[in-house]
């Protein structure tokens, strides 16, 4: 059994968070390049495999990867002091639960789509899995929130309503 840490729990430091936005980003970027060069590679020895799905397709992969890796460069862009001082960190790209890891994850799936769809074009079909991540996110942390909010009802204590009850007798 783990002893129990006492205090806060460790935060971390600015140059850290950088240095990790630097390699999260590289990798992914990495990933991107990897993906995008094994498709084409395999599409230009295979020149009689191009189609207008294919090429809609890797135009879309490829606006996909841009895209994201912007997204995640922009999030993560650190803001240094005239004299070359750290004044912000940018956003921590490996924070859990972040939006962060949700553009991660389109990189994966993109990249993954890419390299299956080699095998078969029935592989693109994973791009759905896009529009239903975001649509499950929407409902999950905006719609159903929402509409649980309006059904509620306040809950007013006992002792209040006797209270209430009470004063709108004096009133009467």
């Amino acid at each position: 059994m783990a002893p129990q840490q006492k205090g806060k729990q460790a935060t971390k430091g600015g140059k850290q968070i950088v240095d990790e936005n630097v390699a999260t980003l590289k990798f992914y970027r990495n990933m991107a390049f990897i993906s995008q060069g094994a498709h084409l590679m395999v599409m230009f020895l295979l020149s009689d495999a191009y189609s207008a799905l294919t090429i809609t397709m890797t135009i879309l992969s490829v606006a996909l990867h841009i895209g994201s890796y912007q997204f995640m460069s922009f999030m993560a862009r650190a803001q240094y002091s005239e004299s070359g001082a750290l004044i912000d960190s940018g956003t921590d790209l490996n924070m859990e639960g972040g939006l962060a890891e949700h553009v991660k994850d389109l990189v994966i799936l993109t990249s993954g789509t890419q390299i299956f769809s080699l095998l078969s074009n029935y592989f693109w079909l994973l791009f759905l899995l896009i529009p239903i991540r975001a649509v499950w996110l929407l409902w999950g942390s905006v719609i159903k929130p929402w509409m649980e909010q309006k059904n509620q009802q306040p809950e007013v204590d006992e002792k209040k309503q006797k209270k209430m009850e009470r004063k709108m007798r004096r009133m009467r």
